[in-house]
């Protein structure tokens, strides 16, 4: 039986794997053992990649929905439907009619990653939204401030790190995000054989945390005024020194001066550690010989989120752990594709919330369909995304979604999201196209490059992400050209044409081509498992440093800004004051290894088993109200409530409960059989869409105020 070398799509791991098939059946999925990156770990999800493609209800060919009737049409009508609804929104309204949702599968898709860009801009509009608003542009911005781009991310170099710190993430089950690190158990396990230690600070027992040298519970959203006093610890001990900075940052002085006001001792009741702990921990991590400042997804989805990930790298640089052997350090990939990005080139109409990477916060999408007015928006394309269920009260997009005049999703599910679509275009398996990846070589523990050849020949009549958006792209500005001949103008030409020209493999050959290895496609498919190009490397800070000057900023004026935010915040009493009712909680999400967002919850393989759509709650919180593990509870806030059952565990920190992210299939009209067996409930008609961070406008999903009480609703 043919053997295919690939690496799993379907999160940022990217595990390496073999897929044996036997015609267009896939036979085995096992790990491959020579992969350099990830060394013969796979998670169950690798599994599911059969589920996946297999799945009976992926939609396989073009629909055109009319009153409430889905049917199959061509690919030539349902280009041209989509591209009339679009265009007819945009001649008559302006280009901001249009707005754009990207979903996060698109960065695991080459034709899809390629295939956008051009896209985007041939559209014109200002309204462009996507799942990074979600859940990592605090960690973006801050590293653009601080570096110079939006993807200088440094990350942990946790294969030779003797001390591993970890705010807001659970790496043993996402294996890294913004870090792809395939194996964290292992490579965790690894740290502490040598002699190191890992550190954990999360409102939960991660699984992360159970496997760490030692886990603190932190309130959740005070991860900023614990990071503010690591950095006053380690100016007032005199505990630091710049390393490979020295010499090239900018705003040190500044930067002592704004943590000096958040000790230990004044931030301890706010953050619920301990001052002696909090100056233990910043001893301990200057002391080490090595040592990183991991943040993430829980840094993020919180007020602070942009200068609690700031004040992360600031912790790294001023410890002398930046471009460092076991600190922090920039990938060298073969291939890379991303520019400097910007911020603030203009707002939100209503909100008035900034543009960052050329996007703005989809919090405020509903508010941009709703209202109306020059700008409001009347059309929507989606691709890979389902924002009904993951954005922040998706109960009120869903229904701004309902209300629009035209709506294209590019997507093979019938999900939430797409079954208020007009037009449905299924891009073809991700297992029948090329793959390279492009953003997670860029963001790995270690340098490699892998080629992926496509599993299968495409399926007749099956289109990639990269021949949709190319025709579609045509079509409009086919649309638009007649538009201005009849108004006596010129001509347009598609300035995409050129783009298009190129295939995804002249792409991935002229990048490897520019790249710092001189590699050649040839090169990487001669070894399918992928090219081990080493440990990471020193010398990042003149790689990666983007500003003009090449020097890292320590300061800016709208972290400072942030600062005395958060400083007013600390002496209003924000962070210590609490709904004096019994019922009152603060509420976070949490990730599970058997699945990835809302998109993995139709495979058989990754549903099965116990029910994991459960509320989270420590055992003196239930005893105090009566509940029981296992009995209903309904979970209230601002803008909705959902029932579900209570999982008591002492996991959990008091007076904080947790819910899954990704579930609530209960809505007409989908298509997802096997999740609607298991609906759960979506977190995200808890999460509130009219609050911020600071600096972004990124979604908040954590320290959300709800209520919690014994529940009289049916659970689904």
């Amino acid at each position: 039986m043919p053997r295919h070398y690939r690496t799993c799509n379907l999160c940022e791991a990217t595990c390496g794997i073999t897929i044996e098939t036997e015609g267009r059946r896939i036979v085995s999925i096992e790990a491959d053992q020579a992969d350099p990156l990830s060394r013969g770990y796979i998670c169950p999800k690798a599994y599911a990649l059969k589920d996946v493609y297999e799945d009976e209800d992926r939609i396989r060919r073009p629909m055109i929905r009319r009153e409430g009737t889905w049917r199959e049409v061509s690919w030539d009508e349902a280009i041209a439907r989509a591209a009339a609804g679009l265009h007819e929104a945009q001649r008559r309204h302006g280009p901001d009619a249009l707005a754009t949702y990207i979903g996060n599968p698109t960065g695991h898709n080459l034709p899809a990653f390629l295939a956008l860009p051009a896209f985007l801009r041939m559209l014109g509009t200002h309204n462009r939204f996507s799942a990074s608003s979600v859940d990592q542009f605090p960690k973006m911005l801050a590293v653009y401030l601080m570096f110079g781009a939006q993807l200088s991310v440094p990350v942990p170099d946790v294969d030779r790190s003797d001390y591993l710190l970890v705010l807001g993430a659970n790496p043993l089950v996402s294996n890294g995000s913004l870090m792809t690190a395939p194996g964290m158990k292992w490579r965790l396990r690894e740290i502490r054989q040598r002699g190191g230690r890992v550190v954990v600070i999360d409102p939960r027992r991660s699984e992360t945390a159970q496997a760490a040298s030692e886990h603190l519970f932190v309130k959740p959203g005070s991860d900023a005024l614990l990071l503010m006093a690591l950095l006053a610890t380690l100016f007032e001990e005199g505990l630091g020194s710049l390393g490979a900075a020295e010499g090239r940052v900018i705003g040190l002085e500044a930067l002592q001066a704004m943590v000096a006001p958040f000790a230990a001792e004044r931030v301890s009741a706010a953050v619920g550690i301990q001052a002696g702990d909090i100056r233990r921990l910043a001893r301990e991590f200057c002391a080490a010989p090595s040592a990183a400042c991991y943040t993430r997804i829980g840094t993020c989805v919180q007020e602070y989120g942009t200068l609690a990930n700031w004040l992360g790298d600031a912790l790294n640089v001023v410890s002398g752990n930046l471009d460092k052997p076991g600190g922090v350090m920039f990938p060298q990939p073969a291939a890379s594709y991303s520019g400097k990005g910007s911020y603030k080139r203009w707002r939100s109409r209503i909100r008035r919330l900034p543009e960052f990477g050329g996007e703005l916060p989809v919090a405020c999408l509903s508010e941009e369909i709703e209202t109306p007015g020059s700008g409001q928006v009347r059309a929507l394309v989606t691709m890979g995304g389902n924002p009904a269920l993951s954005t922040p009260n998706g109960a009120r997009l869903e229904s701004a979604m309902a209300s629009l005049d035209f709506m294209v999703s590019i997507d093979p599910a019938l999900n939430e999201t797409t079954r208020l679509a007009d037009v449905l275009l299924p891009p073809r398996s991700p297992l029948e196209n090329t793959q390279y990846s492009l953003v997670f070589h860029k963001l790995a523990v270690r340098d490699t490059a892998k080629l992926c050849r496509p599993v299968f020949e495409p399926e007749p009549g099956s289109w990639s992400e990269w021949e949709i958006l190319a025709a579609l792209s045509a079509e409009l500005i086919r649309l638009r050209s007649l538009d201005s001949v009849a108004a006596g103008g010129p001509p347009i030409e598609n300035p995409t044409a050129t783009h298009f020209a190129t295939t995804p493999d002249l792409f991935i050959s002229m990048l490897l081509g520019s790249g710092p290895y001189g590699l050649s496609l040839a090169d990487i498919e001669a070894v399918p498992s992928g090219i081990d190009l080493g440990p990471l490397k020193e010398g990042g800070i003149e790689r990666q440093v983007r500003h003009e000057d090449g020097k890292i900023r320590l300061m800016h004026e709208d972290i400072e800004n942030e600062a005395l935010r958060l400083a007013a915040a600390l002496d209003g009493g924000a962070f210590t004051k609490h709904d004096d009712a019994p019922d009152a909680f603060l509420l976070i999400g949490r990730r599970q290894l058997r699945t990835n967002n809302s998109w993995m919850h139709n495979c058989r393989t990754l549903i099965k088993g116990p029910e994991r759509c459960t509320l989270l709650m420590h055992p003196s919180d239930a005893s105090r109200l009566g509940l029981k593990h296992g009995c209903a509870v309904t979970v209230t806030s601002r803008v909705g409530s959902v029932a579900l059952p209570l999982d008591v565990t002492d996991e959990m920190m008091p007076g904080v409960v947790s819910i899954p992210h990704g579930f609530g299939h209960t809505r007409k009209g989908t298509r997802m059989r096997n999740a609607a067996a298991k609906p759960g409930v979506s977190i995200n008609d808890l999460t509130d869409e009219s609050v911020t961070e600071g600096l972004c406008g990124n979604g908040i999903l954590t320290g959300v105020r709800v209520c919690v009480n014994a529940s009289e609703r049916a659970i689904v």
